[in-house]
């Protein structure tokens, strides 16, 4: 894959499922018009597919419980995502809602008439409903520390609020916007379950509970008090499910979610799955109930497998993902019906256990990826992948370690790795202590203890990988983005005698600054750091700049609130300062997730620049 194969990846994404009807929404990168397109498409028992629907951006596809309508949001150009319904059997989609900041994805009522959504409702004089320029708006009061998120922006002058919208479109609002909203659910015709901060965020807080509320208007009433954070509610079996952690104060970090139950009163809550073994990845999709169990996606040593947990509980039976990632899933009746993605695959629609599988138009050819195991200097075991250029090498190494911490590397395909191993390098990919996927106490492992177990699991990945007579020890280099970033600064000034080069992106390298400037700094860095100054600063790469020598790109976005840039332009004039061959590169209008859902112009130009600092260290 070469960066300009950007535009080739056709990337299925939501999928829904009534009857023989199935429909994906596909996702495509358009160079030319910097921006995204796709609609839905049709896939037919034979594994064949039409497009179904035409707009630029049609996705978050639901199919009414009577089957007869689907529900799904549009995206005109540049406009905000609207809430669309088309007939089943033929006929254009009718809008339903004309918002200022869009409408979140629809949930269908059960007797299939109205539509439960949420969406974001702003101050008046602020986010265009009016011909003030931004610039002119009054100013922000603000008197939280939740006020801002990556990606999303302010949070207190445009509150989400739950809404209700009939077929004929009249929309109404059933929540004031006097505090948070989300993943509303149908407790029943009349009543919604939703996920709102604990006492109604009345205070700052991590622990998050479910509120009922009637859905003619009126105030929310508590159903169940979460052990942490809770999450996609639903109701199956006469009971209540939603996905939850467990923790205390703002302990949050490295946490399993788990699935729960409870009547439908909210009583006797309770947890079935193991807390330390099974981990449900919520980003695949909202659980779904058919007759036999819960199906939910399980993140397992880099694979995310789609399960039916029994309605009783326990780890469940694996359906779809060995050895690949389920990215959604649907169920109708005895039809299960996932989006899986391979190492060689973005993206395919696969009828469970039928064998059928439905590929998109995407890349003629990828690279082969090697499993790699291992052990760690106290015998830790050690897993992650290597991404293989053609030919017998051996080749220049690049070592690149995922963001999060508590994130991973994984079976799905990874654009990033195709595009360095197609330019001729061996990419190796950790999954070091911290990681998710392993256990909550692999997870937790590296609470106050960043730089010491987390170092020794990747540098042993990498000696297992430079063992291979196809991979050459003395050209490697070292990259990562977020937590991988703050890696990538801590290994160049601790093992910098093994690295030629390193790319630090949108990196932590400062925790003190970091608390105040980061959407999540006031609580994340004492969840993973401690409150003492003192070993917060022993854990900042920035504290061992001056150890630092090697050629060192700085990366990031102008407008990350997760990664302020200020962490980079602190260690850019550390280091520039210093006389260390160093170089900063920023690209303006982008977040935190640029190399995932940035401007593909911008995910093209951000390879060309890895490519051309590579070659320029590892090439010679």
């Amino acid at each position: 894959m070469r960066p300009e194969d950007l535009q080739l990846l056709t990337t299925p994404g939501t999928v829904a499922v009534s009857g023989d009807l199935v429909l994906v929404s596909i996702t495509t990168p358009d160079l030319d018009k910097n921006t995204y397109r796709g609609g839905l498409h049709r896939v037919f028992p034979d594994g064949t597919t039409q497009p179904w629907t035409h707009g630029d951006r049609d996705n978050a596809q639901r199919i009414s419980p009577d089957g007869r309508h689907v529900a799904f949001l549009r995206v005109h150009g540049k406009s905000k995502p609207q809430l669309y319904v088309a007939p089943v059997d033929g006929g254009e989609p009718r809008q339903l809602t004309d918002l200022p900041l869009g409408a979140g994805a629809p949930v269908w009522s059960p007797d299939s008439s109205r539509i439960a959504f949420v969406a974001r409702v702003p101050e008046h004089g602020r986010y265009g409903t009016t011909d003030e320029a931004p610039e002119a708006e009054a100013p922000r009061r603000i008197t939280r520390l939740d006020y801002r998120v990556d990606d999303v922006g302010f949070l207190g002058d445009r509150r989400p609020r739950l809404h209700v919208v009939d077929l004929d479109g009249e929309v109404t609002e059933v929540t004031d916007g006097s505090f948070d909203v989300s993943d509303p659910a149908w407790l029943d015709d009349a009543t919604l379950v939703f996920v709102a901060p604990r006492d109604l965020g009345a205070v700052e807080t991590l622990h998050s509970d479910l509120y009922t509320v009637p859905v003619a208007g009126g105030s929310p009433s508590l159903l169940v008090t979460g052990a942490g954070e809770v999450s996609m509610p639903f109701v199956a079996q006469s009971s209540l499910y939603w996905l939850g952690t467990e923790f205390t104060g703002n302990n949050a970090v490295a946490r399993n979610h788990g699935l729960w139950r409870a009547a439908l009163d909210g009583s006797g809550a309770t947890r079935l799955t193991d807390e330390e073994t099974v981990d449900v990845e919520r980003l695949s999709g909202a659980p779904v109930a058919d007759a036999s169990g819960v199906l939910l996606v399980v993140r397992n040593r880099g694979a995310l497998e789609l399960r039916r947990i029994p309605f009783d509980g326990g780890p469940g039976e694996v359906l779809a993902g060995t050895e690949a990632a389920v990215r959604s899933f649907a169920t109708d009746g005895s039809t299960v019906v996932a989006v899986v993605s391979t190492p060689d695959s973005p993206g395919q629609v696969e009828l469970v256990g039928t064998g059928v599988r439905t590929a998109f138009p995407s890349l003629e050819s990828t690279r082969r990826v090697v499993e790699l195991t291992g052990s760690a200097s106290d015998g830790y075991p050690v897993h992650g992948w290597l991404v293989l250029p053609d030919g017998d090498g051996p080749h220049p190494v690049v070592l690149a370690v995922h963001g999060g911490p508590f994130m991973y590397h994984s079976w799905a395909f990874f654009d990033e790795a195709q595009v360095y191993a197609t330019a001729g390098y061996a990419v190796v990919l950790p999954n070091p202590r911290g990681s998710a996927g392993y256990g909550q106490a692999h997870g937790q492992a590296v609470v106050g203890k960043f730089g010491t177990v987390d170092v020794d699991d990747v540098l042993s990945l990498l000696d297992v990988a430079l063992a291979r007579p196809d991979c050459d020890a003395e050209r490697v280099g070292v990259m990562g983005g977020s937590y991988g970033g703050f890696m990538t600064s801590w290994l160049s000034a601790h093992h910098g005698e093994r690295f030629k080069a390193a790319w630090s992106e949108r990196a932590v390298n400062a925790w003190d600054s970091f608390t105040g400037s980061s959407d999540i700094g006031y609580f994340f860095a004492d969840a993973y750091c401690g409150t003492d100054p003192e070993a917060q600063r022993a854990m900042s790469p920035l504290t061992y700049a001056e150890k630092i020598t090697l050629p060192f790109a700085v990366v990031h976005s102008e407008h990350d609130w997760r990664c302020p840039v200020e962490q980079a332009q602190r260690m850019f004039v550390a280091l520039k300062r210093r006389g260390v061959e160093t170089e900063l590169l920023l690209f303006p209008g982008e977040g935190h997730e640029l190399t995932r859902s940035g401007q593909p112009r911008h995910r093209k130009q951000r390879f060309d620049a890895v490519l051309q600092w590579w070659d320029r260290y590892l090439k010679a």
